[in-house]
């Protein structure tokens, strides 16, 4: 029985619910094409099946923030993934600010330590900072989720490393969590 991992590309193409923007990059872009990526890689692999959100650069869900984020989760539940993650960059007003971070619902839970891992297969790949994980129980798409679920913060799109980094190299992000995934699984 395949390992069933939704793959939720965060934000929208346009507003509602449109991502961040900086150094000429558009959040809701890298979340889409890292996503794409990460869910070939996953579905070249017998052990899982996975399943994006946005199947198209220019696919809107809902008319609302709230809507958007719940048909997201809804289509996780209504599937019964084993797993959900949700990919962002993130923006700071601090332009120094770097590396990856990741949020859950509380600790010492599976997506806990799902997050650990994913965190440890970006910082290989990419070389940027793991800035741990942090329990986020007030974010939508962790609490409403039936399974466990990680938001995942790629780099910051601020950073004109991180950016650099996410625009030209999805695939490393990919192959990251990938990695993440697979070692929280003894896959790796």
């Amino acid at each position: 029985m395949a390992i069933k991992i939704f793959i939720d590309q965060g934000h929208n193409p346009v507003n509602p619910n449109a991502g961040a923007e900086a150094n000429g990059l558009r959040e809701q872009d890298i979340n889409y094409e890292v996503g794409v990526r990460l869910a070939a890689l996953l579905n070249a692999n017998p052990d899982f099946e996975a399943r994006l959100s946005r199947n198209s650069p220019t696919e809107q869900l809902g008319t609302s923030t709230a809507t958007s984020l719940q048909t997201r989760v809804s289509m996780a539940n209504n599937w019964g993934a084993d797993f959900f993650i949700s990919l962002h960059c993130n923006a700071s007003e601090i332009v120094s600010a770097s590396g990856s971070e990741a949020f859950v619902f509380y600790e010492n839970s599976p997506a806990y330590y799902m997050a650990e891992r994913i965190l440890e297969g970006l910082n290989y790949m990419t070389g940027l900072q793991n800035r741990g994980v942090f329990t986020r129980p007030s974010l939508f798409v962790l609490r409403a989720t039936a399974m466990p679920s990680v938001l995942v913060e790629m780099g910051y799109l601020t950073n004109p490393n991180d950016a650099y980094l996410l625009s030209t190299d999805p695939q490393s992000f990919a192959v990251g969590i990938y990695n993440g995934i697979l070692a929280y699984y003894g896959l790796l």
